[in-house]
């Protein structure tokens, strides 16, 4: 049995389904940006937050990051408003974030068995930490809104650390922080990349979750449990049963 239990969030604990790319959503958008005195069209709008976005991706400090940079969206949202010379305040950015986050997707939902699971690691002696590729701004509001931001020892998203999964920099801040063992730990996540293969080199045995939105596996999955159907509920049997 382990004792410290490290979890992946999208495509683990919550099922989501997100589509930045639909028209609807920049064409609300650039309402909700010409309303607050920064006039776009949808098209314009679009545009200039992938522009603003690659932007911020490069200027991530180099010591930040190995292979990996993650810059903090809230600094694309702030520049489209300065952009047009229109003045926003820290809450306007933040009301802004989750808007363009509601209006691009279609469900978030938690899988069957999440909560179950880790009440089950606590009731076990041990500790959950979440280690997520998100925006804090996106995603703090989400788990909350689910009924799980209690349920972690200590949440870790990669806009804060300014680098993300596999990146071995975003393993060493949550051992490094708390003082773990890697050989104590388990990485519990859905992506054999971002999740096994960089827990696998950060020196963590891990728990491989084969969901409905995993990539296809095209190369090494070093978990070292698989559980094919993506079931929390199977998991928490091979944890502690």
């Amino acid at each position: 049995m382990y004792r410290n239990y490290i979890f992946d969030l999208y495509g683990t604990l919550v099922d989501i389904n997100t589509n930045e790319q639909k028209p609807s959503l920049w064409k609300n958008m650039a309402l909700i940006y010409s309303m607050n005195g920064a006039s776009y069209t949808p098209s314009e709008l679009k545009k200039s937050y992938f522009k603003y976005l690659n932007e911020q991706i490069e200027a991530v400090p180099k010591e930040k990051y190995t292979t990996n940079p993650e810059p903090k969206i809230e600094l694309v949202f702030q520049k489209l408003f300065a952009a047009k010379g229109a003045e926003c305040s820290a809450e306007l950015v933040n009301a802004t974030g989750k808007t363009f986050r509601a209006l691009s997707m279609k469900y978030v939902r938690l899988y069957d068995g999440a909560i179950e699971l880790l009440d089950a690691i606590h009731e076990h002696g041990g500790k959950a930490y979440l280690l997520s590729n998100a925006q804090r701004i996106f995603t703090e509001p989400e788990i909350r809104m689910l009924g799980i931001y209690e349920k972690f020892d200590d949440i870790m998203i990669s806009s804060d650390e300014g680098c993300a999964k596999p990146d071995i920099n975003f393993y060493k801040c949550i051992l490094d922080k708390h003082g773990l063992n890697p050989k104590e730990s388990i990485m519990i996540g859905n992506d054999y990349i971002t999740d096994i293969q960089g827990s696998f080199k950060a020196g963590m045995d891990s728990l491989y979750l084969h969901t409905n939105i995993s990539p296809k596996i095209k190369g090494d999955c070093p978990a070292k449990y698989k559980i094919m159907s993506g079931s929390l509920i199977e998991a928490k049997k091979v944890l502690f049963d």
